[in-house]
């Protein structure tokens, strides 16, 4: 079984203790930082790109002293922590990968947005986040250009 879902990665978080140390060493690589937010308090997520409509790297940081963050930084250190799928119908994928034997993980639907995970205990040893904008995504937010890989959600 597969699908004809578009789907394109979106962006590689890399897991840091502090944005602000991290990110000179994707400024020295030609990055430029597009945007900068806080997650209810939580951690924080930076992205940059390379000047291209391609996808991104993503900083992660804690901000709270107890979680999912801090945990996996005590246990692995700083480093790839999750690479995100944009698709354009996340129920359609997410059927696909279950029907082939995959599981998927805290599957949560969001006003703006609906993600759901495959843990890294699929072959590839990565953990991927599954990522479908929903239209209201970027009401008061930064322009389309910072928020999606070419300045616009995949449509499908």
């Amino acid at each position: 079984m597969s699908h004809e879902t578009p789907i394109r990665v979106d962006h590689i978080g890399i897991a840091v203790e502090d944005i602000d140390n991290a990110e000179p060493f994707l400024f020295a690589l030609g990055c430029r930082k597009l945007i900068e937010e806080s997650v209810e308090g939580r951690f924080r997520w930076a992205q940059y790109d390379f000047n291209q409509d391609a996808s991104r790297l993503e900083l992660i940081a804690p901000e709270a002293p107890d979680t999912f963050l801090t945990s996996y930084l005590d246990d692995h250190g700083p480093g790839l922590h999750h690479v995100t799928l944009e698709v354009a119908a996340i129920d359609a994928v997410k059927a696909v990968l279950e029907h082939n034997g995959y599981s998927i993980v805290e599957y949560r639907e969001y006003k703006d947005w609906t993600e759901a995970f495959v843990p890294p205990a699929n072959p590839t040893g990565a953990l991927f986040q599954l990522f479908e904008y929903h239209d209201s995504y970027d009401a008061d937010r930064p322009p389309a250009g910072k928020l999606y890989v070419d300045g616009s959600r995949l449509d499908g």
